[in-house]
């Protein structure tokens, strides 16, 4: 079994988040646990939002933004059954645009 890290990018911008009523978002919050039930048996990480970014390089440390919106841990045998495991995520319904991102984590060399 491999490990495999999902990144979920929002197409959202700060007004288009702010048009989702509270029914909207409780619906996604429901079809994301419903999707969380049924992957279960490869869940490591349901993962979570991502939020207050900070960027660190050797000039030091600073607030950033991106798309990218959470992240999940899956196991499974190979890539593409990976990236099927999301086919169905509520995520790339909920608006047009967004999309995740599935890399294989490999165990560190000894």
């Amino acid at each position: 079994m491999g490990k495999f890290l999902a990144v979920l990018n929002g197409a959202a911008d700060h007004n288009d988040k702010a048009t989702f009523t509270e029914q909207q978002q409780s619906e996604f919050m429901n079809a994301w646990a419903a999707w969380a039930q049924k992957h279960e048996h490869a869940l490591v990480d349901p993962g979570t939002p991502l939020f207050r970014k900070k960027l660190v390089t050797t000039q030091g440390v600073e607030d950033f933004t991106d798309t990218k919106t959470g992240y999940a841990i899956v196991e499974a045998e190979t890539p593409e059954e990976a990236a099927r495991l999301f086919s169905d995520h509520p995520h790339i319904a909920v608006m047009s645009g967004n999309s995740i991102e599935v890399l294989e984590c490999p165990p560190l060399p000894s």
